[in-house]
């Protein structure tokens, strides 16, 4: 006698459980081809379950092809093709998380507002009450905008329009815009070395991508004969940290001239430590050639989906023209509340605040580094913005097998010749990023490294 414990389940009627054991039976093998089903009355009374509760399980079997009926006789177990399942394939395995002693790829997310945050959510929610279920300005609520462009105004020295501020759920979101604006036709030049990401993004977006070669004042103009877009970071490339002077952006501009167009991504500039923020490319922008982006994604949480740009006039009365059909892709919740802390001065305070923990967390880090007992093998180099320093390690080494050294005793690394593209050179120098370094497993995570240095 077939024997299951069926359980009420919210969603899940009887019937359907006991047509769910049964079926897995079948598909098993427990139950073989031609086995005789109990009788309807039999099964009820030995699971304690209505007559209509079996018949409605063995109907879903028969109509889906698990069983067949013999008039008088009873019901009878069909042979399945195939009715032992394949094991999962890697794809369907659930993926197992390493945990590392120490990870240096990783963004911290312990300093999160959340009770500013959950503060200004609540009043949000009784402020606009319904009004967030109506349909948004596909540029972005206004106060939104016009909260960046104050903010922009007040900590990066531009001035700009709230109508040219476009936001989005993430730069990729913007990447993908950008592309159909330009237009597919034209070549984007990205660092090298860089973020691979955005190579990847142009690349699936159907545009010719050409590496940007760079020096020690950043993107290097000669390079760019091929390329009607550039895309780079003058305040803060990532990964070297370089900062490219004003100099070498007035070259960058004069390349720009009025037929190329020039994509500032801004991403990590807010946290500089010795210094203030360099100001922006599009601030010396007269011809009015920069598209600047930044995304509040590392400044507040990687879940916080929340990007911009800001058009040029002209190129945001294109877009206006020809993707004006797009909905924005931030909920209005979101936009209002994020308004709010940056309209109340809780950024500021927050980025502030940010600083401090950082350049304290930097600081240790970097002390242990200097004290070491294999510090002679190390140079820190480009720990003064940004949240991730270079780390030049004295080694034979190929990059390789250096990073896989230091994964084997609990050290997750990026070496800086992973983010060059045309180049697979060792440069035996790794890229630390120690925004979610846990500071109590330093010492223990370098003891580990003493060991294969």
């Amino acid at each position: 006698m077939l024997t299951y414990e069926l359980k009420k389940s919210p969603g899940v009627p009887l019937y359907e459980a006991l047509y769910r054991c049964i079926r897995r039976d079948i598909l098993e093998g427990t139950l073989k081809p031609g086995t005789k089903l109990p009788s309807k009355r039999a099964l009820s009374q030995n699971l304690e379950v209505s007559k209509i509760t079996v018949e409605a399980a063995y109907n879903q079997l028969l109509a889906e092809g698990y069983i067949r009926s013999q008039e008088k006789v009873g019901y009878f177990v069909e042979a399945v093709e195939g009715r032992n399942p394949p094991p999962p394939t890697q794809a369907e395995q659930p993926e197992k998380k390493r945990e590392f002693l120490l990870d240096l790829t990783g963004i911290g997310t312990e300093q999160f507002p959340f009770s500013v945050w959950s503060r200004l959510q609540r009043e949000v929610m009784l402020d606009y009450g319904s009004q967030l279920l109506l349909p948004l300005p596909n540029r972005g609520v206004a106060e939104l905008r016009q909260a960046i462009a104050d903010h922009l105004a007040a900590f990066r020295g531009m001035q700009v329009s709230p109508q040219n501020i476009l936001i989005g759920a993430g730069t990729d979101f913007l990447y993908n815009l950008l592309i159909q604006l330009l237009g597919r036709d034209k070549v984007y030049a990205v660092e090298e070395p860089g973020y691979d990401k955005i190579r990847q993004i142009y690349a699936a977006g159907g545009v010719r991508c050409v590496s940007a070669a760079m020096d020690d004042k950043g993107v290097l103009p000669e390079g760019l004969s091929q390329a009607d877009v550039l895309h780079c970071s003058p305040s803060h490339h990532f990964p070297t940290g370089l900062v490219t002077p004003v100099n070498r952006r007035m070259e960058l501009l004069d390349w720009a001239g009025e037929d190329k167009w020039i994509i500032e991504d801004d991403y990590d500039s807010e946290f500089r430590f010795d210094a203030h923020p360099m100001p922006t490319l599009q601030t010396l922008d007269g011809a009015q050639r920069v598209i600047y982006m930044n995304t509040f994604s590392k400044t507040l949480a990687p879940s916080i989906r929340i990007s911009y740009m800001v058009l040029p006039p002209a190129l945001m009365a294109q877009f206006q023209k020809v993707l004006g059909f797009y909905s924005c892709t931030v909920p209005s919740f979101e936009q209002y509340t994020l308004a709010r802390f940056l309209g109340r001065g809780y950024f500021e305070k927050h980025i502030n605040r940010m600083r401090k923990f950082y350049k304290k967390r930097r600081n240790a880090l970097v002390s242990l580094l200097e004290t070491c007992a294999f510090s002679e093998k190390l140079t820190i180099l480009e720990q003064d913005a940004g949240l991730h320093f270079l780390l030049k390690v004295d080694t034979a080494l190929p990059d390789g097998d250096l990073v896989q050294k230091l994964a084997h005793v609990g050290i997750r690394v990026k070496a800086l010749s992973e983010y060059y593209h045309d180049q697979g050179l060792d440069r035996h120098c790794l890229v630390v990023n120690y925004s979610g370094v846990k500071e109590e497993a330093l010492e223990q995570a370098l003891s580990a490294v003493e060991k294969i240095m």
